[in-house]
């Protein structure tokens, strides 16, 4: 912060910089750095790795009870363009011939893995607000991150349809009309499906952004957060495809080409969902300026509060000690007077 502030008073870049410093993006980067996002991103690419496999299983268990062979390929095929260069790689066939045995397992371990997803990627995004961990009883929260897990299950699964839906029209309609899918036409059918995908990833990111940290920000940043979240993740599955399917056939990996590859689109991902977390998290400008003010007021006026119990206490202390002697020097001589009265008066009397 302080070389950012100093190349500010550069002649030439330092308007550029200090309009930079002060734009929405920059203040949302600042607090993702404070709020240490590398560790927060790591620990969700971490829960979603483990919780990969057994969702994996579970989808092939299903998909061996209710899909034919011709129609299980065509999910791989699906799935292939929905998670480039990670599902081409997996053997589907084997889980499928297996599911009836893995089936139930699998569930139980989707079931305990996706709770704890839902958890770490919960506190994450609260930590992002910061904001303290969601309190309360921790099985009634393990109760209630179960049924977030499968509204979120249900929210991603339209998304997935839907995107599944809109690669599938463009080749049909492509083919219908007549029209090459290399051409203009062809394009314009892609630019169509992405922004159905978009579109899909949009529903998907407002739940997660508002429903599972449990916030209310305004609907205006909510739209805009969650449109950045929804284009970036599909312009993130398309610049990266080619990068993960070489990094997955890479023979130097070996058997950890496919993890590898995985991790790496999981640790992406994780980072542009805490992005626009930050994005809803971080105040307009204005209301950050006067928050700054108001932050600047309550620290001046801090000082003065101390040094006025410290005034009176002074001359109290020596008031104290004065006192005693003052109020035990009468009675002593007139202590001696009585006794020294008392002697006399029978002598007198006699």
């Amino acid at each position: 912060m302080l070389i950012m502030e100093s190349l500010t008073r550069l002649p030439v870049v330092g308007p550029a910089l200090a309009w930079l410093m002060r734009t929405h993006a920059w203040r949302t980067y600042e607090r993702l750095d404070r709020v240490h996002w590398s560790r927060l991103a790591a620990a969700i690419t971490f829960t979603s790795f483990i919780a990969f496999f057994p969702l994996i299983a579970v989808g092939a268990a299903i998909g061996a009870a209710t899909l034919s062979q011709a129609q299980m390929a065509q999910l791989q095929k699906k799935l292939a363009q929905q998670i480039p260069g990670i599902s081409g790689q997996l053997d589907l066939g084997a889980l499928v011939q297996n599911a009836a045995t893995i089936g139930v397992v699998a569930g139980a371990l989707l079931l305990f893995t996706g709770i704890s997803w839902v958890g770490s990627l919960r506190e994450c995004l609260r930590a992002v607000w910061e904001l303290e961990e969601d309190p309360g009883n921790p099985l009634v929260r393990k109760v209630k991150d179960a049924f977030v897990l499968i509204g979120l299950g249900g929210v991603a699964l339209v998304s997935f349809a839907v995107s599944a839906l809109a690669a599938t029209a463009v080749g049909r309609v492509a083919r219908l009309i007549g029209i090459p899918e290399d051409g203009v036409g062809g394009w314009l059918l892609r630019i169509a499906a992405f922004l159905i995908a978009v579109g899909a990833d949009f529903l998907l990111l407002c739940y997660v952004l508002t429903w599972l940290p449990a916030v209310e920000p305004p609907r205006r940043t909510v739209a805009v957060a969650a449109l950045i979240g929804a284009i970036g993740f599909e312009l993130l599955k398309l610049l990266l495809s080619s990068y993960l399917k070489d990094v997955a056939a890479k023979s130097m990996y070996g058997a950890f080409g496919v993890p590898i590859a995985l991790l790496l689109w999981i640790n992406f991902t994780a980072k542009l969902t805490l992005y626009c977390a930050a994005w809803t998290a971080t105040p307009p400008a204005a209301q950050a300026e006067h928050e700054a003010e108001w932050a600047a007021e309550a620290d001046k006026a801090q000082p003065s509060e101390p040094e006025e119990p410290s005034g009176p206490s002074g001359p109290s202390e020596p008031s104290g000690p004065s006192e005693p002697p003052k109020a035990s020097g009468p009675p002593e001589p007139e202590v001696e007077k009585h006794r020294a009265s008392g002697p006399e008066g029978p002598p007198a009397a006699a």
